[in-house]
């Protein structure tokens, strides 16, 4: 298996998005596995700020040289700021999917919700048991 950048800070769904929990406030992002599957990504259609999501529900999309996918709310909020800098250059993603490369934040969290979401030893677990 391939020694991907997994962030201890973070929390993780299977659908390997990756969520920073400040206070009440969140930023959402894919992580490094997910990138990797995607491969080179070409667009992002950024979520509009004010939209709310709930978790687990579809937030936006990001499209690669291999495929269009969803990208999934890790929690319950309103959505605050989409990065713009995706516009130009998507493959940020791809380049520094922690950093550079996040995607939305979110405002009126629901920290709750971090119980149904994977810390990331159980995240490393999950992707060490999954075929890539």
């Amino acid at each position: 298996m391939k020694n991907y950048n997994i962030q201890d800070s973070l929390y993780y769904t299977k659908e390997h998005e990756w969520v920073k929990v400040e206070g009440s406030q969140a930023t959402v992002g894919v992580s490094d596995y997910a990138q990797d599957l995607l491969t080179d990504v070409v667009f992002v259609e950024l979520p509009a700020v004010g939209k709310e999501v709930k978790q687990f529900g579809a937030a936006c999309v990001v499209e690669s040289v291999k495929s269009v996918s969803d990208v999934y709310s890790p929690l319950s909020g309103k959505i605050t700021e989409a990065n713009k800098n995706l516009e130009a250059s998507p493959e940020l993603i791809n380049n520094d999917p922690y950093l550079g490369g996040w995607i939305y934040k979110m405002e009126n969290i629901n920290a709750a919700e971090t119980a149904n979401l994977m810390d990331s030893a159980k995240y490393k677990e999950y992707i060490a048991g999954l075929d890539h």
